[in-house]
């Protein structure tokens, strides 16, 4: 079987995990310090913040940018629950805009149509499968509407709008080192800003409030990182701009590969923007996702949808009141798309094998 994902772990992970241990140091400590630098660095931000997870991170990210109990925040229908829910455990309120059909990211023309007749007081935009949003469009409508643009870049670890990378554009971004993603830590998660107070703020919330060893001046949480995941963290870190160039390497092959197929349309790369595919996502059109999915796995070939369903139509958000049809463009493509591997582990005679399995099917 071909996976659809595979962590990749080497000799550096365990030397930095063995240090710590033997240190007797397993809290946060130097070793979640030297992560926060080194991965800010890599992503072009002057502060990192590395906490327990991603949705960890969004919540701190909500709440350093001033999000509130009645709020509203504008984000995607189309993601993993953890966007909207870190709206909920603000005490906030998710309004969701439709998405791009091509890029599946939030579209910002559906921004503006809700910007134009409700009071917002965030956007989180979700770099989708590891590709950058439209930044430009969503930061024109920042400075003329007055809200905190976050980041989701949960998935797309160094993906670049216009040379910028992903996470250090807006006022904070929030990342995911789950073990799935591009780079891991097991569980883990970092927020990147530019803003000296949105930096201060995320550090006291993820350390209880703390704002000195036994004062706490704000309500805080423990999302800490421990050293032991940021060893990790420190050793993937040496590894991910390798890692990202073959996952983009493997993404043209398949491209190329598949793109006459005519009920197949490939991803969707904008010019401006390095797509550093966290899922290489396949639309399948003519109604065959199913067939085809089964066809993939008979075959040995992993495969996933991601997501099978929006947001607002789980059981949670129905019951919070939200109807079907507030997103149809996301509500069309959660029926189509399909991912397939993509991941450094794969050799060329797998996407060979899987271009010519994909060739072989016959609707």
């Amino acid at each position: 079987m071909i996976s659809l994902v595979r962590p990749v772990f080497g000799k550096k992970e365990k030397q930095l995990i063995n240090e710590v241990i033997d240190s007797g140091i397993i809290a946060s400590g130097k070793y979640v310090e030297q992560f926060e630098q080194k991965f800010a660095k890599l992503s072009g931000a002057k502060y990192g913040i590395a906490c327990s997870n991603g949705t960890t991170a969004l919540h701190t990210a909500l709440v350093a940018c001033g999000v509130k109990a009645g709020d509203k925040v504008i984000t995607t229908p189309f993601t993993f629950i953890a966007t909207s829910n870190s709206i909920l455990y603000c005490g906030a309120k998710p309004i969701f805009a439709d998405i791009d059909p091509k890029t599946y990211n939030i579209d910002p023309k559906s921004v503006e149509k809700i910007l134009k007749t409700q009071k917002v007081k965030a956007v989180i935009c979700v770099h989708l499968y590891g590709l950058a949003s439209d930044m430009d469009a969503l930061l024109k409508l920042k400075k003329k509407y007055k809200f905190a643009l976050i980041e989701d870049a949960c998935q797309a670890h160094l993906a670049k709008y216009k040379n910028k990378t992903v996470g250090a554009i807006a006022d904070a971004g929030a990342f995911s080192f789950y073990a799935t993603k591009n780079m891991t830590t097991g569980e883990g998660g970092i927020v990147l800003t530019n803003n000296s107070k949105i930096n201060q703020l995320s550090r006291q919330i993820i350390n209880h409030g703390r704002s000195g060893h036994s004062t706490h001046t704000l309500l805080g949480y423990n999302y800490r990182l421990t050293n032991i995941c940021a060893a990790m963290g420190i050793a993937q870190s040496e590894q991910i701009e390798e890692w990202t160039k073959k996952r983009i390497s493997n993404a043209k092959k398949l491209s190329e590969g598949l793109k006459d197929i005519d009920f197949i349309e490939v991803p969707f790369v904008p010019k401006e923007c390095t797509h550093v595919f966290h899922q290489y996502t396949l639309r399948i059109k003519k109604g065959l996702r199913d067939k085809f999915a089964q066809y993939l796995q008979k075959n040995d070939i992993g495969c996933g949808v991601y997501y099978p369903e929006v947001i607002y139509k789980q059981p949670l958000y129905k019951n919070l009141g939200y109807k079907k049809g507030l997103c149809p463009v996301a509500e069309i493509a959660i029926k189509e798309v399909l991912s397939i591997p993509v991941h450094p582990s794969l050799k060329s005679e797998d996407i060979d094998y899987i271009i010519k399995t994909i060739k072989g099917f016959k609707k």
